[in-house]
């Protein structure tokens, strides 16, 4: 079977799954993690086979393929598949580790991979390795992880720090039952902390390095069509979030507004109102204008991937500005759909409500929220430094 084939029958699979995903979702809410249920099924789907390489029985799909997966979980459950997001994402920037910490992580073809990119640890020079400190908030997907790469800074001689990324098991680490939040509740993206937790040297990585897709000791590098930068890979994988969040949301809106009565008024048919026309069609056209701008990026990364190069600064910038524009349009296509929306859209058993509070509230994530996103694109569109290393 072609990878294409591959990809098509694990999207085809999560389609399949998608109703399950929504019917779980207040119980997902309620006990502020995803059901057992959504992972088999999204495991049996192949979902976190999705950034193995092949050499371990993975699927090594493409970042378009990745993409286009996510957005099918993210339809059917906002927290699920902000979970599934962050397994696959992480699990991608794993194959830019030395071979020795791929071995190791790898173990299994379907592999999950909690991250905590924030430098808020510190690692301390030891025999063979490091000792890593530090607690990591939002560690989205961290309950149903088995390894968590985590961000921390290193102290040099001469009293600089280098930024390191750190792999460790889970089981390393501890977990506060801190996630209690309005919106994405279901992620478990609670607070993890180690203490003095032993790293061997080859499960560190120079953060500089993962920014570049220039990770060494590894066979998998060069013109493989697999070595992205990071940021830019993360940034498009991510905005699959709110594209499927955004398509859920629209598609439960169209199902129930027609024949019901707009209240207090003489309409009998919702959908017979020229407004519930105009917004409908607004809401469609943002969510196309935006996947189609997250794929323009993303067949600008494929592109250096298969040639083996980078993209350059301004290429950077404009897509962290694409992605973000791209989130801005996905959330304003259900803020469209909620203003029409009768009063019984707010009961907790609706999933459009989840879906308009899931989106609105991982809009807010430091990465992903617009304005930042924008004006490091507009900064270098007018000439001027990025003001960010984050490219």
């Amino acid at each position: 079977m072609a990878v294409n084939e591959q990809a098509a029958a694990v999207i085809q699979a999560v389609r399949d799954v998608v109703p399950t995903l929504r019917e779980n979702g207040l119980a997902a809410e309620e006990n502020r993690w995803i059901p057992e249920e959504n992972i088999e099924l999204l495991d049996k789907a192949g979902v976190f086979r999705a950034a193995v390489p092949t050499r371990f029985g993975g699927l090594d799909l493409s970042l378009e393929e990745q993409y286009d997966i996510l957005v099918q979980v993210a339809r059917g459950c906002g927290s699920t598949g902000w979970v599934a997001l962050a397994w696959v994402s992480t699990a991608w920037l794993i194959t830019q580790y030395p071979d020795r910490a791929q071995e190791e992580i790898f173990t299994s073809d379907s592999v999950r991979i909690s991250g905590g990119f924030s430098p808020t640890g510190t690692l301390t020079p030891v025999e063979d390795g490091y000792l890593l400190n530090g607690t990591w908030r939002f560690n989205s997907g961290c309950r149903g992880a088995q390894w968590d790469l985590l961000g921390a800074l290193l102290e040099l001689p001469d009293g600089s720090h280098q930024e390191l990324y750190a792999v460790v098991p889970m089981s390393v680490l501890s977990i506060a039952d801190d996630w209690y939040v309005s919106a994405a509740a279901a992620t478990g993206s609670s607070t993890t902390s180690a203490k003095d937790v032993f790293v061997p040297a080859h499960r560190v990585m120079d953060a500089a390095e993962a920014l570049e897709g220039l990770t060494g000791e590894r066979s998998n590098t060069g013109a493989t069509g697999r070595n992205y930068p990071l940021i830019g890979y993360i940034m498009a994988s991510s905005v699959a979030s709110y594209i499927g969040m955004a398509r859920a949301a629209f598609e439960l809106f169209v199902e129930r507004v027609p024949g019901r009565p707009i209240a207090y008024t003489s309409w009998e048919d919702q959908a017979a109102h020229p407004l519930t026309q105009l917004r409908v069609a607004t809401s469609a056209n943002k969510i196309e204008a935006a996947d189609a701008l997250v794929r323009r990026w993303i067949t600008a990364l494929q592109a250096h991937a298969d040639a083996g190069t980078q993209p350059t600064l301004e290429e950077r910038a404009e897509g962290r500005g694409r992605c973000g524009y791209a989130i801005q349009l996905a959330k304003e296509s259900v803020e469209d759909l909620q203003s029409i929306s009768s009063g019984s859209a707010i009961m907790r058993s609706a999933p459009f409500q989840r879906f308009f509070r899931d989106i609105e509230g991982l809009a807010l994530h430091g990465m992903m929220t617009p304005n930042p996103n924008l004006e490091v694109h507009g900064r270098v569109v007018l000439g001027l430094e990025p003001d960010t290393y984050l490219l």
